[in-house]
């Protein structure tokens, strides 16, 4: 079943420098990161926005809305300040294109979760997800303030005492997700090496 009540957003910047070269173009299994991220959020969405920063960047989909960062040069909070503003939605939910292992039944289980408050994360032993999670459109003029302060760390908008926030444990994750796949990113070529001896897992 798609999902029309919450906007599917792609965050595809495409500075990378610790990688060395565009991550959205690097392949995988045949396909380039930017396009497996696409095609797990074009099944499940009805509305998908793929937010670019500077420049642009050839996309071969359809019915798919591409907007740039309103902010620019202000990394994550930027391009999740200017999803959430062209959202059609009250709430979006939002990862980056490096994440190669989406899994659609994680999505789908944090979707079914998110009908109240503004945040929902997956909150793994390591941390808070902060790009692999939904938020709702009263978060922008928080994030509008901290961008306006140079505080671009999403843990300061999950702190926000105005906002409601939902933590999913890492064990409610797992039965959708035992190995916690989705939420692995390619930040260097030693995770795109590791990435390429993971088998993906099936949608």
């Amino acid at each position: 079943m798609v999902i029309n009540h919450i906007t599917g957003v792609l965050l595809a910047g495409g500075k990378s420098r610790r990688m060395g070269n565009d991550k959205r173009s690097i392949l995988l299994s045949g396909e380039t990161l930017f396009n497996r991220a696409l095609g797990v959020l074009k099944t499940i969405f009805q509305e998908v926005i793929v937010v670019l920063g500077e420049g642009d960047f050839p996309i071969e989909a359809t019915h798919i809305k591409v907007v740039h960062d309103i902010i620019p040069n202000r990394a994550a909070a930027g391009g999740l300040y200017t999803g959430l503003f062209y959202a059609k939605n009250p709430r979006i939910f939002v990862v980056a294109c490096d994440m190669p292992f989406l899994n659609p039944e994680v999505i789908r289980f944090m979707a079914s979760l998110a009908d109240e408050g503004d945040i929902h994360l997956a909150q793994l032993a390591h941390g808070p997800q902060t790009m692999h999670g939904i938020y709702s459109k009263r978060c922008l003029p928080v994030i509008e303030k901290m961008v306006k302060e140079e505080k671009l760390r999403l843990q300061e908008l999950i702190r926000h005492p105005s906002l409601q926030v939902q933590m999913i444990p890492e064990s409610d994750i797992m039965p959708y997700d035992p190995d916690l796949l989705s939420f692995m990113n390619l930040n260097s070529p030693a995770d795109l090496e590791l990435a390429k001896k993971i088998k993906s897992p099936s949608p």
